[in-house]
Formats: structure tokens, sequence, C-alpha cells
């Protein structure tokens, strides 16, 4: 039963295929008597040419599965056709389509070789149909010559020129998706790194808050127990949710853990309390933002503040936040050394303009805003951000972040 249905498929026949082909067919039939009842000389349309205007026309049928084969069968009985001297007729039009189909299905040099030498064959058979005829013979093989050329090469070349442009049609839609997949697994990494590193900085911070009471005070041990869990368990968290997105399929309704935002911010302010570093903060309309604003601005914040705990020796940070006209601005200070110290995750300047201050940028210019970061003149590093609200030419671009 599967080799049959197999066997079958091979055959399958498109619609446009079989309409083709039933149109040839009902033009040759009905215009081949016409053309031989025009046309002085020559032999007059019998039952053998309309048997081969059949065999020539029924294989488009299959055109676009089999082209060559198309083009051998029908090739075969057009030139039986011609070189039993039946007029010139509506069968002509064959040519057209198989020039054509081979120009869109087969690569250019395949498809020229063929239709080529179908060409010259044709043209053969056609030059001994002039010896029997009493006019110029060499006007009239020029004529044809030039004649039969175009019927051939112009299809060929519109076919050549359609495929042409579906290949180029389908290396941009690859490219796009591409990118795409790209950009996903780039967002992604910066996913994972603020959520999973602001995590893994926390629980640094509060294993040594804990060692260092370890033996004065057991209920701040305690606590700072109570806040690792906590904070590795939120971790863990996020790291399986952004793996579940890697194993599902890539379709819109995939898993995916709810977007974090300002709404969670003072979770987030209790945690790096919880660390050792006195956080003010005044936030004032950071309700109502659109969601990926709303997520850009939690992440920004939350880096800022990781780098804090990370890098800055600070015992005090300031946030702020609020609106200003249709931007939101974002504001993160602290009071520590003013910079990450050179290593991996910072630039050779030791401006503290690493890993995390380049992936919090490209949140900000992703949405057409801006970040500035750097040392401030009293001491300590600020982070500045600017944030759109209103519809920008947006390009959600990760590349400037890194896991």
């Amino acid at each position: 039963m599967v080799e049959s249905v197999e066997r079958f498929a091979r055959f399958k026949m498109s619609a446009l295929d079989v309409g083709i082909a039933l149109l040839l067919l009902f033009v040759g039939i009905a215009g081949t008597h016409g053309a031989s009842a025009s046309q002085d000389g020559g032999r007059d349309a019998d039952a053998l040419a309309f048997a081969l205007v059949v065999i020539a026309t029924l294989p488009f049928a299959l055109r676009s599965r089999y082209p060559r084969t198309v083009l051998v069968v029908s090739g075969a009985a057009l030139l039986s056709y011609l070189a039993a001297d039946y007029p010139y007729g509506p069968i002509m039009f064959t040519i057209l389509v198989i020039s054509f189909t081979l120009g869109y299905r087969l690569p250019h040099r395949i498809a020229l070789r063929w239709v080529g030498g179908y060409w010259a064959l044709v043209a053969l058979v056609s030059v001994f149909r002039l010896l029997d005829d009493p006019g110029d013979f060499w006007r009239q093989a020029t004529a044809g010559a030039v004649g039969s050329l175009a019927a051939f090469a112009a299809p060929l070349a519109v076919g050549a020129a359609l495929k042409t442009r579906r290949e180029s049609q389908a290396d941009v839609r690859a490219a796009q998706a591409r990118r795409a997949v790209s950009e996903e697994r780039l967002r992604m990494a910066q996913e994972l790194h603020d959520s999973v590193g602001h995590g893994l900085a926390v629980i640094a911070m509060q294993a040594g808050v804990a060692l260092h009471v370890l033996d004065r005070n057991p209920e701040k041990v305690r606590a700072a127990l109570e806040a690792i869990r906590d904070t590795s368990k939120a971790s863990l968290d996020g790291l399986r949710a952004e793996l579940q997105v890697l194993r599902s399929p890539v379709t819109d309704a995939a898993p995916r853990r709810p977007d974090l935002g300002l709404a969670e911010l003072d979770v987030l302010l209790d945690r790096i309390r919880a660390g050792g570093v006195e956080v003010d903060a005044d936030v004032e309309g950071h309700t109502d933002l659109p969601p990926d604003i709303d997520v850009a601005a939690y992440r920004i914040v939350q880096e800022s503040l990781t780098n804090v705990l990370r890098h800055a020796a600070a015992t005090r940070a300031e946030v702020r936040i609020r609106r200003s006209g249709d931007e939101l601005l974002l504001d993160v200070s602290d009071d520590g050394v003013g910079g990450a110290p050179p290593g991996p995750s910072s630039s050779p300047e030791g401006d503290g303009s690493g890993t995390g201050i380049a992936g919090m940028r490209a949140r900000a210019e992703a949405l057409g805003g801006r970040l500035q970061a750097g040392p401030r003149g009293g001491g300590g590093f600020a982070v500045h951000a600017r944030l759109p609200l209103v519809d920008a030419d947006r390009a959600p671009d990760m590349s400037g972040s890194t896991s």
C-alpha cells in the first residue's frame, strides 16, 4: 500500500500543469486543421498529424516534475510533425511553454543546453523543409532561424529571470529566519546574563554576610541563608524558563515565563538591601508603561544594582525613575569606587563598560533610547537611561550584548 502511494506521488500532477496541457491540446486540435487549410504546399493534416499534436501536448501535465522528459516526448512529436511536412500550426506553441519551463525549473546552464539542442534540431528540420520550397532559400532560412531563435530564447530568458527572483526571495527569507534565530539567542543570552548574574551576585553577597556574622548573630545568618534560598530559586526558575524555550518548538505558543517589570522593583530593592547596600528609591510614573519599556527599564535597574554588588564596594545606592514628556528617565548611582576593576567583564579602560553595560545600552538603543554609564565626578558610578514612551523606529537588536 505504501509503495503504491509513493509511486502515485511521483506522478502527481498540479492543476496548473493539467490546465496548460488541456489548453495546448484544445488549441492544437482546433487550430491544426485551419492551419492546414490556410497554408499552401505541404501535407494536409490527417489522423497522424492530430495524434502527434496529442503526443506533443498531453505530457505538459507533468512539466513541473519532469521538464526534461516532457521536452524529449513533446520535442520528438513536434520534430516528427515537422519532418512529415505538416503545416506550421498551434503545435509550435509547445516550444514557448517548454522553453519557459526549463528556464524556470533547471539551473541556467543546463536549461540553456537543453533548449539550445532542441532549437538546433528544430532549425535543422526546418531547413530540410525549405529545400523543397521554390522561394528564396537563404532569405527564408535566415528569417526562420531568427524567428525560431526568438521563440526559444525569449521564454527561456523569462523563465530564468523568474527562477532567479524566486531563489533570491528564498535567500532573503532564509536570511531573515537566521537573523531572527540569532536575535532570539542573543536576547536569551542577555536574559540569562541579567537574571542569573544578578542572582549569583546577591547570593555571593549574602554568603559573605553569613560568614561574617556566623558566630555572633545566628538570626542574621538565618536571614542571609533564606535570602540565598529565595534568590537561587528565582534564578533557577528564570534559567529553567529560558531552557524550556530552547527545547520547545519554535512557535508563538511556546511556553514563556512572564517578563519581569517595574512592578517587581520592590522585591529587587529588598534583595539589594539584604545584601548590605542601602538603597534610596524615588520612583514615579512607572505604571501603565508599554510592555517592552517596562521590561527594559526593570532589566537596566537590575543590572545597574547588580554591578553595584559586584564591583562598586558601595554602601549606598540611589534609584530614580520618572517620566519627562514622552520619555521614561532612569538614574542609578552609588558611592562606590567608581567603576569595575579590570577583568573579564570590563573594558580595557576599566570604565565599567563591560558585558552588563553593553547589554543595557543595547536594550535602550533597541527601543530607540540611549544609555550613558560611567564614574561620577564626586566619586561612585552612575547609569542614566532615556527610554521613549511613544512608538519609535525600533529594531529589536541585541547585538551589543553577550552572555
